[in-house]
């Protein structure tokens, strides 16, 4: 994962460790995707700013819970909830994707219709965040 990414906004909490995240694939039956994994590993879950947009990164023990609490495979099944841009979006991956994108999903009205493809992975998505001004304009 390119770590280029200016995270000096971004405040971590403890990272999670693998044990964690293993208990997430466990729970969900499919493997976490690995910069993800990798991500919250190293820096840890947390939120602020990259660049001028911001970013809530959920923990191992709260992914599966956030997703249940949301219902997410009721209202928008194959996605999974991993963070928000604390304004009312949910960032997700598109398990019903075979490319496994990461699409931002509204937190009210949530249905797969309206998941916007927002990266190709999560690396992807934090190069994005910090160069795009107006990435969900």
């Amino acid at each position: 994962m390119p770590m280029a990414v200016d995270l000096s906004s971004y405040q971590a909490r403890t990272p999670d460790d693998r044990a964690a995240i293993s208990v997430v694939g466990d729970g969900i039956g499919r493997s976490l995707p690995s910069d993800l994994s990798e991500f919250l590993c190293s820096t840890g879950p947390g939120e602020g700013f990259i660049g001028k947009n911001y970013l809530i990164l959920f923990s191992a023990s709260e992914l599966i819970k956030m997703n249940e609490q949301y219902e997410v495979q009721e209202y928008a099944p194959g996605l999974f909830l991993f963070g928000s841009n604390g304004g009312g979006e949910g960032f997700a991956f598109d398990f019903g994707d075979p490319a496994i994108p990461v699409v931002m999903v509204p937190f009210i009205g949530m249905e797969r219709k309206s998941a916007i493809r927002v990266a190709s992975c999560f690396a992807e998505l934090l190069v994005r965040l910090e160069a795009d001004d107006d990435l969900f304009a």
